[in-house]
């Protein structure tokens, strides 16, 4: 199973936007984001915004063609948590198009948050010793991946809290603004102090941010809140090119 695993990464990498195109292209089941589109809903990016998960596949798909091509040793230690990942995102997407609950699709976060932090952690230690092109493969997939699912957990507690209490997408709008925002910083603050200093993660955090920032500034029109957390945004990732790399310690 080891010698198989960069293979079957490289396969996830294939599956996973099949498994997203179950009811866009193949009329399987439910659009994944139709619950909250073109809702005013005030945590939401603009759906442009998740046209990330491209970037993310095509990563994914990067890290297991590079452990084909140039094997490393430390391969299994990154690629089995980004292997349960990517089986959980594919399980996700499965779920929010054929069973679409929220809670349920909520829960389902936790694995792929998980096997993308823990492979991220992985990918630090190892960058003492290794600097090569499959690590750098590895770094980006993990980054990526654990930048955006931060995002997609942060924006999917309003949505869960709505569900229980029948709230309008437009109810109490800065509340469910600022538990979003204040997750996602809270995400940022242990990742980079505890987990990792990769530049992808920021990458894909501070993207789905900035799609906060311009659905509030072009959809909702509420400009003030756009301006919060374009400033909050800023804030975050200044902190995170200003301040010394950290040592971390070895993952187990």
């Amino acid at each position: 199973m080891t010698r198989a695993l960069p293979w079957l990464i490289l396969l996830l990498g294939i599956l996973q936007p099949l498994s997203g195109a179950l009811a866009p292209v193949f009329g399987i089941g439910t659009p994944i984001g139709d619950a909250s589109a073109n809702t005013q809903a005030p945590e939401q990016p603009l759906p442009a915004f998740f046209s990330i998960w491209g970037l993310i596949f095509l990563a994914y798909a990067g890290f297991g063609l590079t452990g084909i091509l140039r094997p490393a040793d430390w391969f299994p230690k990154v690629g089995w948590p980004m292997f349960a990942a990517g089986l959980g995102n594919i399980v996700w997407m499965v779920s929010a198009q054929l069973i679409v609950s929220q809670p349920l699709d909520f829960l389902l976060l936790a694995p792929i948050f998980g096997g993308a932090w823990i492979a991220s952690a992985r990918v630090q230690a190892l960058r003492a010793c290794d600097n090569g092109l499959t690590l750098k493969a590895a770094d980006a997939a993990c980054g990526l991946l654990a930048g955006w699912i931060s995002v997609a957990t942060a924006i999917s507690i309003p949505l869960t809290i709505r569900t229980f209490t029948g709230l309008a997408p437009t109810d109490f709008p800065w509340p469910m603004f600022w538990t979003t925002f204040a997750t996602a910083c809270l995400a940022s603050w242990l990742f980079s102090t505890q987990i990792s200093r990769s530049l992808w993660f920021f990458a894909a955090l501070g993207w789905g941010l900035l799609g906060i920032v311009l659905n509030n500034w072009l959809r909702t029109e509420m400009h003030l809140l756009a301006g919060m957390a374009a400033l909050g945004t800023a804030t975050i990732l200044l902190l995170r090119v200003t301040r010394p790399p950290k040592r971390f310690k070895s993952p187990p």
